[in-house]
């Protein structure tokens, strides 16, 4: 794509970068095929191409109004667009450039920055979250209807192992996930044990809400806090750091990109691993056969698939594990839960979690399995049969 950004944005490295990003664009239309907003809207400007043509009109300094604001909000940033991509465009990045930039020259009306505000105060905050989760779970049955769907009942963490072994991985705090769902944790504690891992629980939010809300410098602080929590660790023998939620995963492998500067963002990404990277190269003879032929459908979230590129492994292994996998059509499009995205845009977000649950449960599961904590209690709010994380079906004896 031929490019003609001023001075005053190439001289900054946010705009070579998005120069880059923009030359490799072909103009092929591609990703209009796997673009979710694309093919429910059918605008042009809710594809990554038309995205691509906003900013790239905004980088060259012609006028934007809240028409580009608008279309740029309703991406989803899955990165199905990536995959489909054959040029290899960076679109999440340019689209993170674009937000940030558009939001630095044009400021939100006030409404919407209070909205955002509000949620970076609240969700990156596990304490916070924790006592407003409870409050809200003690109002539930004054709420209304499409409110209490949302609020998940109280669950059982279950018991944490109390012994220790020599091989050691670090499993961040986390923000949001420890109140939701506690035995995610839990379960991936009791699951490692029993493979002779123990766990250190060490860190906090990951960055990636403050990220997708244009505030950069928050988010690197937090992952600031965060390098130094585990950077330690990792040098007294840590084998890795562990993610059990997808989106969490693919934010600390992207570390470098958010502090180039940093000598220590380099070695935490190479060190972190999605929980079933970790799992596919151990001996799982210790936890048996916990699927015993039950028919599962796994939703793979578009963090896990085509952000951390780890698609059909996590299907592979409950299958070596005596899951029946079902087929299911689209499962290379997004779920609508996309971190904030269901908060901010609830009518699309509804949208594609109903086509999404129409087509996982077309084969008449036991139940959805998935990967991230948000994609669990989205398709939850609105499932006839449960919702769980993948790694809670392996503590079954």
């Amino acid at each position: 794509m031929q490019t003609r950004l001023p001075e005053s944005v190439l001289i900054t490295r946010e705009g070579r970068e998005a120069e880059a990003i923009l030359r490799r664009c072909v103009h092929c239309g591609f990703c209009t095929a796997t673009c979710p907003t694309y093919r429910l809207l059918g605008d042009e400007r809710d594809s990554p191409r038309g995205r691509i043509y906003l900013i790239k009109q905004m980088l060259e300094e012609q006028p934007v109004g809240e028409h580009t604001r608008h279309h740029l909000d309703r991406c989803l940033l899955c990165r199905g667009c990536e995959t489909t991509c054959p040029s290899g465009v960076r679109y999440s990045r340019l689209l993170e450039i674009g937000r940030e930039r558009l939001d630095r020259k044009k400021p939100r009306p006030w409404p919407q920055r209070l909205h955002r505000a509000a949620l970076r105060w609240l969700l990156p905050d596990a304490r916070r979250f924790a006592l407003a989760l409870g409050l809200a779970r003690r109002l539930r049955p004054f709420l209304p209807a499409g409110l209490r769907a949302r609020i998940p009942a109280p669950g059982d963490a279950g018991p944490l192992p109390v012994s220790t072994h020599p091989r050691q991985v670090i499993l961040p705090g986390g923000c949001v996930q420890p109140a939701l769902d506690p035995g995610i944790d839990a379960a991936t504690a009791r699951v490692l044990d029993r493979l002779g891992i123990s766990v250190v629980r060490a860190g906090g939010c990951c960055g990636a809400v403050d990220l997708h809300l244009s505030a950069p410098e928050a988010a690197r602080q937090r992952a600031r806090t965060n390098l130094a929590a585990w950077t330690g660790l990792l040098d007294d023998g840590a084998e890795a750091i562990l993610s059990n939620a997808s989106g969490c995963g693919l934010m600390l492998k992207e570390y470098p990109d958010l502090l180039p500067d940093d000598d220590r963002a380099r070695p935490v990404a190479e060190a972190t691993l999605d929980l079933v990277e970790l799992l596919e190269r151990e001996d799982l003879s210790p936890l048996g056969q916990p699927g015993r032929g039950r028919r599962i459908a796994f939703h793979p979230p578009c963090t896990l698939q085509h952000g951390q590129k780890l698609a059909g492994r996590v299907e592979r292994l409950l299958a070596r594990l005596g899951f029946e996998l079902l087929p299911f059509d689209d499962a290379r499009i997004c779920c609508g839960a996309a971190g904030t995205y269901s908060l901010l845009q609830p009518d699309l977000a509804r949208a594609l979690r109903d086509d999404k649950l129409e087509k996982l449960l077309a084969r008449g599961p036991e139940l959805v399995a998935t990967a991230n904590i948000g994609c669990l209690t989205h398709l939850a709010a609105n499932s006839p049969v449960p919702v769980v994380h993948w790694i809670t079906l392996l503590t079954d004896e």
